[in-house]
Order: C-alpha cells, then structure tokens, then sequence
C-alpha cells in the first residue's frame, strides 16, 4: 500500500516522465533502496530486482535503436557505443536531469551518507526505473518515454575519440589501399607514473602519417590513428 503522501510525491515525477503508472506500486519499489527495508521493517520490496529487469530492458532498447539508426555501423562498434552509455556514470546522469535522487526510500545511514547524489544509487534508481515501467507497460512505452534522454548521450558519445576503433578503421584502409598495415611506436613518456601522458606515431610505409597522446598507450595509438586516418580521408 503507498501512503497518500508518497503518491503526491511521486504524481510530481510521472508529470516531468510524461508517463503515469498503471501501479504506482511498481513505482515506488523502484525507488525503494534496500537500506530503507532492512531499517523500517515495513512491508514492501526494494528495488534490486528491477534493477536487474531495466539493465536488460535499456541494453534491449539502446540496441534495437543503434541498430536502426547507424545501419553502417559494425558490431564492435555498436558494442562500445552501447557500453559507453549504458553504464553507471551516463545512467547517473540521466537520473539526475529527472530528480531521481529527491524520490528515493533511504535508510537512514544511506541518507546520511550523501546517497541521494551517490552516482551508484541513481544509476541504479534509473535502472530500476527502466525495469518498473517495462513491467507496467511494455519495451515500446517504455522507449518513447526513456530513449529521447538516451538518444543524446548516444550522439555526443559517438562525437568523442573513445566511440570509434580508429586503429582498426586505419588498418583496414591501410590494407585495402595500400597494401600494408600500421606501425605504432611510443615517441614519449611523460609524468609520474600515477599521471603519465604517451606520445605515438604510427607510421604507414616507413612515413609518419599521425601523432596522438593519452593517458595510456592504447589511448595515444587510437588518437594517433584518428590524425593519420583523417589525412587519408581527406586526400
């Protein structure tokens, strides 16, 4: 039973989803935090198995949408957008643009604690959320309600170095145009070893065709690859 306080509260969040719940009951455990069982003892379940249920239900939705919309795409490439923002950071994110954070059931130590801004638990909190609207309704509601705020960070993500394989993308072209592939060479090491920044060259047929740095090799080599990939493009 939902007290008439909570569903007050909760009719202020179904206004800004622009979606109003068949069982409001779904809604509040997925905003029900385990910490908030173990201390009050009353009877109502928290949120975990829907976090399990809308991890799926946003990999399903997310997936379905790549794979409409960037038909050109490869698999791996698909994969790593799809991981890039169906994760803890981006799904925090995305709760905290709705408040999750305000309509959360903590226990007190999690209260305490700072959890209402605690990435996890709004990660977590959004998940569930995912899962409880998938369970009153079904994947097509719960996408035109949901994926417009995903939608984005897919496109901003796929703006970045970190979206695309640049080192495979410029062996291919390598392979295919030139007959050959890429070799990567470390020019520099800098920093201590807790914040080092790499220097790369690749070079393709003895000529030095991009430089890239990073905070690692494999970033340095994909930045790299990127450089030499546009100069070929563009010729």
């Amino acid at each position: 039973m939902v007290k008439k306080e909570r569903k007050e509260e909760l009719a202020r969040l179904q206004k800004t989803l622009g979606y109003s719940f068949k069982d409001i009951k779904l809604l509040n455990k997925a905003l029900t935090h385990k910490s908030y069982v173990n201390e009050t003892g009353e009877n109502i379940k928290h949120n975990e198995r829907f976090e399990f249920l809308g991890d799926s239900v946003l990999d399903l939705m997310v997936s379905e949408y790549m794979v409409l919309k960037y038909s050109d795409y490869k698999e791996g490439v698909l994969s790593k957008i799809r991981a890039g923002v169906v994760n803890e950071s981006c799904l925090a994110k995305l709760a905290l643009k709705l408040d999750l954070g305000n309509f959360l059931l903590l226990g007190r130590g999690e209260e305490m604690s700072g959890g209402r801004k605690k990435t996890s638990l709004l990660a977590n909190a959004y998940e569930a959320l995912a899962g409880a609207m998938y369970f009153d309704s079904d994947l097509k509601t719960t996408a035109k309600i949901l994926l417009p705020g995903i939608k984005k960070e897919i496109t901003d993500y796929i703006e970045t170095p970190e979206s695309r394989d640049y080192k495979s993308d410029l062996q291919e072209h390598t392979q295919n145009k030139l007959m050959c592939i890429p070799v990567y060479k470390v020019a520099k090491e800098v920093g201590p070893d807790h914040e080092k920044q790499f220097e790369v060259v690749v070079s393709v047929k003895d000529k030095i065709r991009g430089k890239g740095k990073g905070r690692s090799k494999k970033e340095a080599e994909q930045a790299a690859a990127k450089v030499a990939l546009d100069t070929f493009l563009k010729n």
